[in-house]
């Protein structure tokens, strides 16, 4: 049974109203919707138009005006150039497959970020205790080989043999 895709209408008023829970709800929680990787689509209330894009442009809009933006006037300017560009209709899927191929790695960094900090804090100071102690014996090792190829064996420090 395919579950159909979740229905906001939105009222000349801008008011949007969720079709599934009978309620109004606002843009951050259409926002929140698409974080929670809910299907949905905007239609206009009285013409069915699909306003979908319009409101997710929007929301990007609204994130972009506060804090950190995502998408530099530089960025935006190129994007802009290709409207009307006879490669415009392959831009929107370049861009997907580069935003899908920068969220896949993004995954796998933070899977083996998991992996690494899913270690209590113990064990990594074990590990990190142990790598130091064999690079400290490493070295003393190389130490003590390079003395003793300084000082031939059987003389002591005054360069005497040895009179057993």
């Amino acid at each position: 049974m395919t579950q159909s895709k979740r229905t906001i209408k939105k009222y000349p008023n801008r008011r949007l109203y969720d079709t599934e829970i009978s309620s109004y709800i606002t843009l951050e929680e259409v926002r929140q919707l698409v974080l929670d990787n809910e299907d949905f689509e905007v239609r206009d209330a009285k013409s069915g138009e699909d306003l979908t894009r319009s409101v997710l442009l929007q929301i990007i809009s609204e994130h972009e005006e506060q804090g950190q933006p995502m998408l530099s006037p530089r960025l935006l300017s190129q994007i802009i150039r290709f409207y009307g560009d006879s490669l415009q209709g392959f831009m929107g899927p370049y861009l997907e497959r580069s935003l899908q191929v920068f969220l896949d790695q993004q995954q796998q960094f933070r899977t083996q970020l998991n992996s690494l900090m899913g270690q209590t804090p113990w064990t990594m100071l074990n590990d990190l205790t142990e790598r130091n102690m064999d690079a400290w014996k490493s070295m003393q090792r190389g130490m003590l080989d390079a003395a003793a190829q300084m000082h031939p064996q059987g003389t002591g420090r005054s360069g005497n043999k040895k009179v057993g």
